[in-house]
């Protein structure tokens, strides 16, 4: 379970001042796949930032019962100068996971190849995004942050993806952004929609994409 209390997050831009989160207090519940969605710039990545403490709020707190993940798709937790091995040992030693089983992982199921043992400063996006869905699924998490990761690689690797994501929810719960309702749908039973720094809980998926896209002024 995360539940947000009061949280606020407050940026302060060339001295004007923008509520990205407005004291928002909401659960998530242990083990479910919660569909986050919101136009561009509504907040979603603040949110993930601040679940996984790599933001501290403005105001209010964030209190869970397991372990979180860091944001997945976000290789800001990885140093540019460490090769693929390198930063996967790295996360390895943090989480206390054995590390040679977590590198035996993430280079099986990245498929980076002789990148995997190349300096992460040479990775394209995508290739970053493999390499941090891969970490991020070799270690038990009791909770994910994915965003929209899945969506990374050709058919075969996506549906590689999809299948490991799946069966990870089996054990776990998740945050997931996609702009892909089919993925929503797929991947997710609840969902939660941003919007002028709010957040609304819906039990079902569908509902949440229905809100969303009554909020951009698009057709279901």
């Amino acid at each position: 379970m995360i539940r947000l209390e009061n949280l606020t997050k407050i940026f302060y831009t060339r001295g004007k001042r923008k509520i990205a989160i407005h004291n928002v207090t909401a659960e998530f519940p242990t083990g479910a796949s919660i569909g986050l969605l919101g136009r561009n710039g509504a907040g979603k990545s603040t949110l993930m930032a601040l679940i996984a403490g790599n933001l501290p709020p403005t105001s209010g707190r964030i209190l869970s019962t397991g372990s979180v993940s860091f944001p997945v798709g976000f290789a800001g937790a990885f140093h540019p100068e460490l090769t693929g091995a390198q930063n996967t040992r790295f996360v390895a030693r943090i989480y206390g996971i054995d590390t040679e089983e977590l590198v035996e992982f993430v280079r099986d199921f990245a498929e980076l190849g002789k990148h995997f043992q190349l300096p992460l400063r040479t990775y394209s996006s995508g290739m970053k995004s493999r390499l941090s869905f891969g970490v991020s699924m070799g270690i038990p998490f009791d909770f994910y942050l994915i965003d929209e990761v899945t969506a990374v690689g050709d058919a075969a690797f996506r549906a590689k993806s999809n299948a490991l994501f799946l069966d990870r929810m089996k054990n776990a719960g998740s945050l997931y952004v996609s702009h892909s309702s089919n993925a929503l749908r797929r991947l997710c039973d609840m969902g939660a929609v941003i919007e002028n720094g709010r957040l609304t809980i819906y039990d079902d998926i569908d509902e949440a994409i229905a809100r969303h896209n009554a909020n951009i002024g698009v057709d279901a």
